[in-house]
Formats: structure tokens, sequence, C-alpha cells
């Protein structure tokens, strides 16, 4: 009888037959499309295209030319700094904003929608709003020294020192809300008694959290490092909406470097080489959490 069933049973390459097929354009899109694109980015990365691409070979020309140049160094620096720092606030942010919210608050609905609202804004509104708001002549500077703090600047947009800083606080504002909601779900799916338990026990709250929530919502928080990750690589609106890389070149970033080379500078070769080297920042990304997510599950 056991065999007679396990004889009926489809093979693992024909069940979900139907979903398989469906699936089919979108396998065929991702291999054409972005595989493909992806392929022939690297390949011209090497060569000496200009306006149009073409297969004159330089070897790794374009690399040089891009890690002597101040404005790529300069790029890769700023990147790194937004980056470390947008990583740390966003989550501390996002992961104490989700704590309050999962204490079953008044109006938890409507905090909710504040506070995820403005990442439903363009990046580029968000960078002009806050650009308003940065401005010395009628911004935060000047409402505070109206009200007789004469000596106060705050001015991060226009000082090439800080104005890094400046665009990070806009970029928080806007997808400090997305981490939120992420990790406020991962909050909600721990099990009511184990916070029951932590009570009985009179383990201390933040203890409760550090040593027992935070170590289970381990997936959670891999995925929404992804996700501000790729955001942070991806990093271009923000800037060209508050300072277009200015002062001089002191907010350029990777995505404005390979847009100005491709599209303004007319040098495609030097747009694919540092387009390039996106790619190999966000496989340094994707590569250990494919294998946190999908490795470590198999060999356990």
């Amino acid at each position: 009888m056991a065999t007679r069933v396990h004889a009926g049973r489809p093979s693992k390459l024909f069940r979900n037959l139907n979903a398989k097929i469906a699936s089919i354009p979108m396998i065929l899109t991702a291999l054409v499309i972005f595989l493909g694109g992806t392929i022939w980015t690297v390949i011209y990365s090497f060569t000496n295209s200009k306006l149009l691409p073409r297969l004159k070979f330089v070897g790794l020309d374009q690399y040089d030319r891009l890690w002597d140049s101040p404005r790529w160094v300069m790029s890769i620096s700023n990147l790194a700094i937004y980056g470390i720092l947008s990583l740390i606030f966003s989550l501390v942010i996002g992961f104490l904003l989700a704590a309050l919210m999962d204490q079953k608050i008044r109006f938890e609905n409507a905090f909710r929608t504040i506070f995820l609202y403005p990442f439903a804004l363009s990046f580029i509104v968000t960078g002009l709003v806050w650009q308003w708001i940065l401005n010395p002549d009628f911004g935060v500077q000047s409402i505070v020294r109206s009200l007789g703090w004469e000596s106060f600047v705050f001015n991060p947009l226009y000082n090439s020192d800080i104005v890094i800083y400046g665009i990070l606080i806009a970029g928080l504002w806007q997808g400090t809300g997305l981490v939120m909601c992420l990790l406020l779900a991962g909050l909600r799916g721990i099990d009511e008694d184990i916070w029951k338990a932590s009570r009985v026990d009179g383990i201390p709250m933040w203890k409760t959290y550090f040593f027992i929530i935070i170590p289970m919502m381990r997936p959670v928080f891999i995925t929404t490092l992804v996700i501000i990750t790729s955001g942070i690589v991806r990093l271009y609106d923000l800037v060209v909406a508050q300072t277009s890389g200015g002062p001089g070149i002191a907010s350029e970033v990777p995505a404005k470097y390979v847009y100005d080379y491709m599209f303004q500078a007319q040098n495609l070769g030097q747009g694919f080489a540092a387009s390039t080297m996106m790619l190999l920042t966000v496989a340094i990304v994707i590569i250990p959490w494919a294998y946190l997510e999908f490795g470590g599950k198999k060999r356990g």
C-alpha cells in the first residue's frame, strides 16, 4: 500500500507545476535583464567606451583612473561615514521606537502612521524639505537666533566638514520608521509566554531584551540590515536634492559619480567601472546574508 502511494506521487521536479510555469517569465527576466546587464557592465568596464559602448579593451586603466580620482575617494569616504552611522542609528532608534510601540500604548495606530509616513515620501521631496529646514536663512538656525541666541550656528549643508551629517539627518528621518515597523513585527511574533516567564523569574526588562528577545529576532535583524544597506549603497536622490554634491565635492557619493560620468561627462567606461565597484559592495552584503539565511539552515 505504501509502495503504491509512493509510486503515485509526482517527482519533485513536477510538484507545484503550475506555480513553476507561472514563474518562468520572472526567471527569464532575471537572467536576461539583471544577470545579463550585470555581465555586460562588468565587461565594458574594461573598455575605453565614451559616448557609446565599444569593445576596445584597455585592461584596468578605468579602475586605475577611478581610484586616482579625489572625487571617487571622497565618494567612498562619504558613503562609509553615512553607511556606518545610518546602520547604527537606524537600528538603535528603530528598535527603541518598536519596543515603545510594543507596550500597547494608546493611539498606537496613529503613532505608527506618523513614524512611517516619511518613508512614503520620495527622497527628492525629503531632500528638499530638509534643505529648507537646514537653510541658515530661514531654517533652524534662523528660528533659534530669532529667539535670542544670536551666536547659534547650525548650517551643516553649507559646511564641507559636516555636510554628510546633514544628509544623514534627512536619511534617518525618512528611513527609521520602516525599520521600526519591521522590528515591531518581529517583536509581535515573540511568544507572550516568554515575557511571562521572564517576569516570574524576576529578570529585568533590559536583560530580557538583550539576552532573550534580540537573539530570537536574528532573522528580522538580518533582513532589516540588508534593506538598510541596499538603500545606503543606492544613496543618490537625497544628495542631489540637498546639495548636488557640494560644497565643492564634499558630499559626493558613488551613485552620483556613476550618473555624472555616464550621462554628463559621456565617459561610459569610467561609469561602468564605478558601477562594478558598487556591485562588489552589494555582493559583500548579499553573500553573507544568503549564507546566514540559507547555508546555516541547511547545515543545521
